[in-house]
């Protein structure tokens, strides 16, 4: 069943909207949607308050450990946290609280995917892959080809999905989220591009109800103009009321 999923994106200890792609080790170059007042526990509490399981926090750079830690300890065993997971700190953000930490860059040394480096991981969290969330964050290039990219966007690594569209609010992929629900027999989460409200619409129809979505810039509750979350909340819930939609 397609669900919606929410966000924390922390940025320096801040709750932001980022556009993907800027985010490079010059902080001249970073471009932000939304920079919010409210602290990462408000959006914990808020999403806790509303049922808003398998919501992402990741850590956009170094210090926002605090800030990652507050959201978990708001609410507890059902955040997923990434943003540096590696074998030696996946097991502590699991202890403290986190539901299921979230792993990129760390699987792909040199930019090459480690087969070895996955293997460490999973004994570090006693091999219980329910525990485990891979972000295969890409970028398409011609054709139907996307490629799986590292360090917030900015390196492109050797493996392909077989967008680039974080924080832009371009619109969804339909292509591949269509191959998504194709290739993928574990749970999927579509998150950048997302701009409308039935967009959810879009996403359950092309992935046959296989695929969630996270909107992020375009919430109300991030600045947003085009998506309430108050919507949100009720298409979740209509979803899970209608065998329709499922």
């Amino acid at each position: 069943m397609t669900r919606f999923r929410p966000c924390i994106d922390l940025h320096a200890g801040q709750v932001k909207q980022i556009v993907g792609g800027t985010l490079s080790i010059s902080s001249d170059d970073l471009k932000t949607n939304y920079i919010s007042t409210h602290s990462a526990d408000y959006y914990a509490s808020l999403y806790r308050d509303n049922g808003l399981t398998g919501a992402h926090v990741i850590m956009l750079g170094p210090g926002n450990d605090d800030a990652a830690q507050q959201a978990l300890q708001a609410w507890p065993k059902a955040l997923q946290v990434g943003g540096g997971i590696t074998d030696m700190n996946a097991r502590s953000w699991i202890d403290a609280g986190a539901e299921k930490v979230i792993v990129t860059s760390y699987l792909f040394p040199s930019s090459h995917f480690s087969l070895s480096r996955l293997q460490t991981l999973l004994k570090a969290l006693d091999y219980d892959s329910d525990k485990l969330v891979i972000d295969l964050s890409c970028r398409r290039k011609e054709g139907p080809t996307w490629i799986v990219a590292m360090n917030k966007w900015q390196t492109l690594t050797d493996m392909e999905v077989n967008q680039d569209n974080e924080g832009l609010q371009q619109g969804i992929d339909r292509e591949l989220v269509e191959k998504l629900a194709q290739w993928c027999s574990k749970p999927v989460t579509y998150a950048g591009g997302g701009r409308h409200l039935d967009d959810l619409d879009l996403v359950r129809e092309r992935s046959r109800a296989k695929v969630d979505l996270t909107i992020g810039s375009a919430l109300d509750i991030f600045g947003g103009k085009s998506v309430s979350f108050e919507d949100c909340i009720e298409w979740n819930k209509k979803a899970q009321a209608s065998p329709q939609f499922k």
